[in-house]
């Protein structure tokens, strides 16, 4: 046994450092968080002072009997979880549950997983830093607080089939997407006419080359054509030529959240894809700590840069630079996001190459020399109007940091019509260029765009609600929720309007172009939207984003031992939980109703609203004798943007498509979805089917094949008691209505001469006995006693 027990969050980092430390340490994993607040009454004694109460959860209770076996026979028990304020809370709680005391345990912390970074470590370890503690415990606290309070509220003023949730941050999030959302769906655009002339000269090599130059914008076509028609028979002579020297300098080291951003524009990645890889990477040793808001680098790590620079470009690419965040409270002084060895230009591992590529050209790119550019502008001088249009071209120079690496932007950084420079001929001052043509194009403005994950981080950054730590399973709760949604939109077909001078004739033609299409982004659903305007209306502190930035900072000013957690959290929670009681007992129930119209059969009112089950659109009042109708809604349809004519439409399910074998092919949507019903059997329609539009000759084929598969599948059937024996993929089983039971194995080897009876006393059995899973979860349900 190693005198030395050093305990750290996960296995995989535990194998690296093991390695590094030798037979005096024994390294451990505690596998994240050992301890959770009690779920039940909140886990928070508000009486006495916000008071949590901790418990060990289930299935950590093996590691915890683990860790304090090998802590009694150690000599010494380190403590080294991760370097932020969670990792804190962690070393504080092993303190807690192993019996360690925390004025004399070593706790030690660390950038990188490097034998340097680790033996350092070990030379100065510290003491647990309670004030950090303390404010993770806050926020823990605070959230807890947040979402036991206000989900109810929702469950009682909302019915739904599914639990509803509401959460400090996640809330806020969705409110985010839910307002750009509505600013799309306002948006009117404004079409203007955007006027390019063609001309051709000869560059360098006396080859004759074409470019472009741009004129003015107008907003009547009427207006580019009158001037297109006072270009007819003009001259074209350049009036005057600028050259500027420019330069780009590069973007600043990784921090967590530029990392998502940067990954999710250049690799596609969603938010907690990035996070999942880069902690890969910071356990393997590869990269320093994934969790930071600070663009620093240490001095070591300078140099180091600068070698790799010298060897792999040469000195004169070589510009140190050091960067300061704009944020003066970044979460404890960490390193940004860094190769642990800049000679190490790829690792091993497929999964992670392609994100580590890209931290070692941004860290190489920080380091290195400004891009040198010259920039041309031309003014081209029109004889018979006296306007000018004007030419750019671009040269680079030298390369500098673009030699490595350019950083990408987010659609909403980019302008309506964003330069396209390319390089211009030699042009000189009088020189009169030929002429080929002049446009003016319609063009049409645009709203801001939807939020991807990476530009929502981005956003939630710049208002300064959550940390590094908070992104990526703040962006994960919205969408599991159901209040958001990541998807695409097909575009749609616009007309568009071209006027064309050439030859001295004006000619006009229509084009079509294809607007609208969006790649994963972020969509607010129907709930989405209803919960959101509920807790605007009740909650406005906890729905502004100014209030919710409050909070963080003054997370950060526990951090720094400057405000008591339980004085914090007195000041959010007496206002909050006021407003709670105000509106459990005031606020009526939330219906996100909106009317469309009338029903030309009945009379009666259409409208759209949620239902238990979602978005649907309802025909007639629960009040009528006669019961309304109902229809779900499509996934790319709103109660806020649904027309009258595409409610109506939905009302054409079912669908009787004719007869196949003498029997009526009907489709409809249940509960799961899409269906067609042939011969008493139900199938699948499948996303890639429309019940609206699908045809009998595409719904035959699929009988055929479903129905023999669904032969295939089965063993026996009971068809009086509604019990089915069917093949599966581990082996046969019972299915009776919904549900599914297992086959003991030595029944698995005779299953078609099973009986019915033998079949039900299996099913008996195992409703009696259930898998160890499914007890404990019916355990857990089950109402506690009370104490006496």
């Amino acid at each position: 046994m190693a005198k030395n027990l050093l305990i750290v969050e996960s296995p995989a980092k535990a194998k690296t450092i093991e390695k590094i430390l030798g037979s005096d340490f024994e390294v451990k994993s505690c596998y994240g968080h050992i301890r959770d607040l009690e779920k039940d009454d909140m886990g928070i004694d508000i009486k006495n002072n916000y008071s949590p109460r901790y418990i060990i959860p289930e299935d950590k209770e093996k590691v915890v009997k683990e860790l304090k076996s090998i802590a009694k026979k150690s000599e010494e028990v380190w403590l080294a979880t991760d370097e932020d304020r969670e990792g804190e809370a962690i070393s504080w709680h092993l303190c807690e549950v192993l019996g360690l005391d925390p004025g004399t345990t070593k706790r030690i912390v660390f950038h990188e997983i490097t034998k340097p970074a680790i033996e350092a470590a070990v030379r100065k370890p510290r003491l647990l830093d309670m004030n950090l503690v303390n404010a993770q415990q806050a926020r823990r606290v605070l959230d807890r607080i947040v979402g036991f309070e206000l989900s109810p509220v929702l469950w009682r003023k909302m019915s739904m089939r599914n639990s509803l949730s509401a959460g400090r941050v996640q809330s806020v999030a969705v409110r985010l997407i839910a307002e750009r959302e509505r600013e799309i769906n306002a948006f009117k655009a404004e079409s203007s006419f955007r006027l390019e002339a063609f001309f051709s000269a000869h560059d360098a090599n006396k080859k004759t080359v074409t470019f472009k130059a741009e004129g003015g914008k107008y907003k009547q076509a009427e207006d580019a054509e009158a001037f297109l028609k006072s270009c007819i028979g003009a001259k074209y002579t350049v009036k005057d030529i600028q050259v500027k020297p420019t330069k780009k300098t590069p973007s600043a080291p990784f921090t967590t959240s530029t990392l998502q951003q940067e990954a999710s524009r250049k690799l596609g990645y969603s938010v907690s894809k990035t996070m999942l890889l880069a902690q890969k990477l910071y356990e393997s040793g590869k990269i320093t700590y994934m969790r930071t808001d600070s663009v620093n680098l240490s001095e070591t790590a300078m140099e180091d840069i600068k070698k790799a620079i010298e060897k792999g470009y040469g000195k004169h690419f070589i510009q140190v630079r050091k960067y300061k965040n704009k944020n003066e409270s970044a979460q404890e002084a960490h390193e940004a996001i860094r190769p642990t060895y800049m000679d190490e230009t790829s690792v091993d591992d497929s999964d992670t190459r392609r994100l580590y590529e890209l931290i070692w050209k941004r860290t190489m790119a920080s380091q290195m020399a400004d891009a040198e550019l010259e920039k041309t502008i031309a003014r081209i001088e029109i004889s018979t109007n006296k306007e000018t249009l004007t030419a750019q071209g671009e040269v680079l120079k030298f390369e500098g940091f673009l030699k490595v690496y350019m950083e990408d932007r987010d659609e909403e950084d980019m302008g309506e019509e964003e330069d396209t420079e390319g390089m211009l001929p030699p042009l000189v001052v009088g020189q009169e260029p030929t002429f080929k043509e002049m446009k003016a194009t319609e063009r049409f403005s645009r709203p801001s765009p939807r939020y991807t994950e990476a530009s929502l981080v981005k956003k939630l950054e710049e208002l300064g609600i959550g940390r590094p730590s908070t992104y990526a399973p703040t962006i994960s709760t919205v969408q599991k929720r159901g209040y958001v949604e990541r998807r695409d939109k097909e575009g749609i077909k616009r007309d568009y309007r071209v006027l064309l001078l050439a030859r001295d004739a004006i000619t006009k033609e229509t084009l079509q172009e294809n607007t609208g299409a969006e790649k994963s982004k972020l969509f607010p659903t129907d709930l989405g939207l209803v919960v959101t305007d509920f807790l605007n209306q009740h909650f406005t502190e906890i729905m502004d984003y100014g209030f919710t930035a409050k909070i963080e900072e003054e997370f950060d000013e526990v951090a720094e031992g400057q405000q008591l957690w339980t004085k914090m959290i007195d000041g959010f929670y007496n206002p909050f939980h006021k407003d709670v009681e105000v509106t459990l007992e005031t606020a009526e129930r939330i219906k996100g109703e909106r009317e469309l119209g009338l029903d030309p059969a009945s009379g009666k009112k259409v409208v759209a609203r949620m239902g238990r089950f979602g978005p649907m659109v309802q025909i007639g009042d629960v009040s009528d004798e006669e019961k309304p109708r109902f229809a779900k809604l499509k996934n790319t349809q709103s109660i806020e943007t649904i027309s009258y004519d595409e409610a109506m439409d939905l009302f054409r399910l079912p669908r009787n498509l004719g007869q196949f074998e003498d029997t009526d092919v009907v489709v409809n949507i249940g509960r799961f979805g899409p269906y067609v019903a042939h011969d008493k059997l139900f199938y699948s329609l499948g996303k890639e089917l429309d019940p609206y539009s699908v045809t009998l000759e595409e719904m035959i084929p699929l009988i055929t094949e479903k129905r023999q598969a669904k032969q295939e599948r089965t063993i026996k059937v009971f068809e009086k008691e509604k019990i089915q024996l069917l093949r599966g993929p581990y082996g046969p089983y019972i299915k009776q209505g919904l549900r599914n039971f297992r086959l003991p194995k030595e029944a698995q080897e005779r299953v078609a001469d099973l009986t019915i009876e033998e079949v039900k006393a299996f099913i008996e059995d195992a409703k009696a006995n259930p898998p160890k899973k499914a007890s404990k979860a019916a355990a857990k349900s089950a109402p506690k006693k009370k104490k006496a």
